[in-house]
Parts: C-alpha cells; structure tokens; sequence
C-alpha cells in the first residue's frame, strides 16, 4: 500500500493531502494548478514536502528533511507529459536506460513484445509518432519494475482514437503488473474509463471521492 499524508505550501494556498493506495488504478482530477503534478512530484522524490509523511508498504519514502530517500532509490516508475524519451537514444536504448540486471533486461524484451513496438527498438523518437512514444515511455517506465507507477497526463496530446487505445493498453498492463498506478488527468470521461477510485482535488484537498463499480 502506497500511504500519502503531506503538507505542502504552494504558491497560491496550502495542500493537505492524505490518500492511500492499494494495487489499484487512482486518477487525480482537477483544475490546473489544483496540485496533482505536485503529488506525483512529492511520491518521485523530485519535491519534498513541508511536512508528514510517504510510505510505500514499509519502506519510508519521506518522513521529515532528515528522513528523505532520493528518487534514485525510491522503486517508482514516472511517465511524464511529455514522455521525456532521449533523442539521442534508439527505442531500443531508452527502454533499457537505467536497467542495470539481465533479469531486467528480459523484463525489456518481455514489454517490447507485450506493447507490441518490437518493430520501433532501431528507431528514434523523432521518427514515431505519439502513441508509439506513448508506449516507448511506459515501457521504459515499467522496465526497472516499480512498485508504484506514477502517469502525468500521458494521453492528453494524442488523437481520439490513438488515446483509446492507449487506455485500453493501461488497463491490461495493470492487469498483468498489480501495483499502484496514479494517473493525472483533465478527462472526465478517461477518468471514468480507468480509475477503480477518482480523487477530485481543488486548491490542494481532495474535495471528493468516487470509487468505480466497473
């Protein structure tokens, strides 16, 4: 279980955020600026906040400055909005970066196959198209085999049909890993789609709460 109690102040008010997470799917929902990036930021390591605590089962990921791991060595697997692939890199070598075992390495090869995008691994990210760098990233984010995998807005610049698709792919993959995932969003409808529980944030609380039937 993934265990968020955190006080944060931000620019324009203060974030009060207590959440707990099993192996589910929970979507973050909110206006812009209600402080969803920023959870996902504390969860990565990449924020700390003023106050409280993140634990993950029983590891401590942040229980005051003094007790705050680095997100080298927090086991969370973060997609961001822009996918942030290397252009440098081949397919091949982005999903493989930071993989350091050969038992990871198969992981790669097993995800490759399981995404479909063994066709791409020569290629680079300027020459795939967005649903392909979609799922470039999300491999590349499940290739170290988080415990928890944190998505910011991964399918707000795709078209209709490829981001259909690609929800689709988020649901199997959950299916198959059964860990934490905790997606950002400003679809109502994609937030219905995925989330076993929606958290509706505004100026840094949750204002409510819906636990899906599906």
């Amino acid at each position: 279980m993934l265990d968020v109690h955190i006080k944060k102040a931000l620019a324009h008010f203060s974030m009060d955020i207590h959440m707990k997470v099993e192996d589910e799917i929970v979507v973050l929902v909110g206006p812009s600026g209600s402080g969803k990036t920023t959870i996902l930021n504390v969860i990565a390591g990449l924020e700390d906040p003023d106050e409280g605590s993140v634990m993950l089962n029983e590891q401590v990921y942040f229980q005051g400055k003094g007790q705050s791991l680095t997100p080298q060595k927090r086991n969370v697997g973060y997609l961001f909005q822009d996918y942030a692939l290397f252009p440098h890199m081949t397919v091949e070598k982005n999903i493989s970066y930071g993989v350091k075992d050969k038992m990871a390495l198969s992981r790669s090869d097993q995800l490759i196959s399981v995404l479909g995008i063994g066709h791409l691994v020569k290629k680079y990210p300027h020459q795939i198209s967005g649903g392909e760098k979609q799922r470039v990233a999300l491999a590349r984010a499940l290739a170290t085999e988080p415990s928890v995998l944190l998505l910011d807005e991964p399918l707000s610049a795709l078209d209709r049909e490829t981001r259909i698709e690609c929800q689709d792919e988020l649901l199997r993959l959950h299916e198959i890993w059964k860990i934490p995932f905790i997606i950002v969003t400003h679809d109502t409808d994609e937030a219905e789609k995925l989330g076993d529980t929606i958290l509706f944030l505004e100026r840094g609380m949750i204002r409510d709460i819906k636990v899906s039937r599906k």
